[in-house]
């Protein structure tokens, strides 16, 4: 039986080694996506980082539905009852959009690599499936999404952060200690 939200104090290990193992590959594969885009013309460099950006992608995807599952079977604490109930309903969102994302960019990206005709590889050892044929208009289509949602991941991860850091500093409430375990 689940506990009541009232009755969790903080996020259980599994979902607090999930969050920061995703959020870790995330801030690499934004940064190697970031690198490899500015390195002109085709070299062995860039393959190599695209390659390593698709592997993020695919390891954060099955992370992903990995969270997703647990965070379906195990409650997460409940916010303080002080916290003003817009703030609570902004906090849901904002985490149910952070889901999406967390499985909609590695997709887009997926997606985008099968239109462009080339199969992704994880680890240079399993082939994934090609799901889609090349198309030039839509890997173009395909490429522009997949960024977009890259920045809107930016944007929401700094307004996570900024929240966290508010309760934290501002209102005092202790919500960072449920994710951060060495706070307690």
């Amino acid at each position: 039986m689940k506990p009541h939200p009232s009755d969790v104090k903080h996020y259980s290990g599994p979902a607090i080694a999930l969050h920061w193992l995703i959020a870790l590959l995330i801030v690499c594969g934004f940064y190697i996506g970031w690198i490899m885009t500015d390195i002109h013309g085709f070299t062995p460099t860039k393959l190599k980082y695209f390659s390593w950006h698709k592997w993020i992608g695919v390891t954060v995807f099955v992370l992903a539905v990995a969270r997703v599952l647990w965070r379906a079977t195990h409650r997460a604490p409940a916010l303080d009852s002080t916290t003003p109930q817009w703030q609570k309903a902004a906090a849901h969102l904002v985490h149910g959009v952070l889901y999406v994302l967390m499985l909609a960019i590695p997709l887009s990206g997926y997606f985008y690599s099968s239109a462009a005709g080339i199969q992704v590889v994880y680890l240079g050892i399993v082939p994934l499936p090609t799901l889609i044929g090349p198309d030039e208009a839509l890997k173009a289509s395909l490429r522009t999404v997949h960024v977009l949602l890259n920045y809107t991941l930016l944007a929401l991860i700094a307004m996570h952060i900024l929240a966290a850091l508010k309760h934290q500093f501002v209102d005092r409430d202790g919500l960072l200690a449920r994710m951060i375990p060495f706070l307690k």
